[in-house]
């Protein structure tokens, strides 16, 4: 064999070794190798896909909200592991993402946290909390120059209710569910602190996302309003008197004959989250597609 086909036959073998690598699938529990901003998965089309599958979406196990840094270098998520709500967490570090671990941003104070949400400045994560001591309540961490503060309960009114699945505008007011009314609120933002909430008024719907220029919100609710139906994810845009238009349901393939909920966005507006329970034990998975969905039912003005 002379030098050339050697090195040919060489070069083939690298290319096809750097093929299969990228092939490559991640073990349960594991982190991507792949890079990529989105937790090193390929995003998605039109057709909700299942985000990170044997990763975060784990058969048979519950998991919920997915939230990302506005940088999109930290991701966090909320599964439930042997029977506690815990928040996950993985960073992009050296060209990669790191193992997922556990926050434990409370420090085992409350027996459950779940619902993260990074906020659009990256300088908090707020997340939810449950026991019998702190029940639905909203906390925060700050973020220090290479870890977070300790967990901090929200000093607000908002907090005297049960309260949980905060949502951040960009002008930093605070949305959430109201748990003791079953309604979406809003905490405007006033000398950085959160002195009262109000009802957002909307029609129904709960588990709301706010927009960053609250231009539009995606909740969870029953099918026409019908408690005897499953639920679907809907957006209400904002109408030029400033009132919220009737709610829109996202229709398929968003939408399904199972249920789904729980929406969330990535921070750059380009891709939806959302729970969808197609499980057989009854637990849900977390899909994920392109934003577009959402303007292609947008009314025309």
């Amino acid at each position: 064999m002379n030098k050339i086909s050697y090195c040919c036959l060489s070069l083939l073998a690298l290319v096809l070794t750097a093929c299969n690598a990228k092939k490559k699938h991640s073990k349960e529990g594991e982190s991507p190798e792949v890079v990529s901003p989105y937790f090193g998965q390929k995003p998605p089309g039109l057709i909700p896909e299942i985000f990170a599958p044997g990763t975060v979406s784990v058969n048979g196990r519950y998991e919920g909200l997915v939230s990302f840094s506005p940088e999109l270098d930290e991701m966090y998520f909320s599964p439930t592991v042997n029977g506690r709500s815990v928040i996950y967490f993985s960073k992009f570090e050296d060209s990669k993402w790191t193992l997922l671990k556990k926050a434990n941003f409370t420090n085992d104070l409350v027996r459950n946290e779940f619902s993260a949400f990074a906020s659009r400045s990256g300088k908090r994560i707020y997340f939810s909390t449950y026991d019998s001591v702190y029940p639905l309540k909203i906390w925060y961490v700050n973020r220090l120059a290479h870890s977070w503060s300790d967990a901090i309960l929200l000093d607000s009114t908002i907090n005297k209710d049960s309260v949980v699945f905060s949502s951040e505008a960009k002008n930093g007011d605070l949305f959430y569910i109201n748990s003791s009314k079953r309604k979406m609120y809003v905490a405007p933002i006033k000398n950085n602190k959160f002195p009262e909430g109000r009802e957002v008024g909307i029609a129904y719907g709960s588990h709301g996302f706010i927009s960053p220029t609250q231009d539009f919100m995606l909740v969870e609710a029953h099918k026409e309003n019908d408690r005897a139906k499953d639920k679907d994810v809907y957006v209400y845009f904002k109408q030029n008197d400033g009132t919220w238009s009737k709610p829109i349901n996202l229709g398929s393939p968003v939408n399904s004959n199972y249920r789904e909920g729980s929406p969330t966005m990535t921070p750059d507006g380009k891709y939806l989250f959302f729970n969808r329970y197609d499980e057989k034990s009854g637990n849900p998975n977390i899909y994920w597609v392109d934003a577009q969905v959402i303007e292609t039912v947008r009314p025309k003005q």
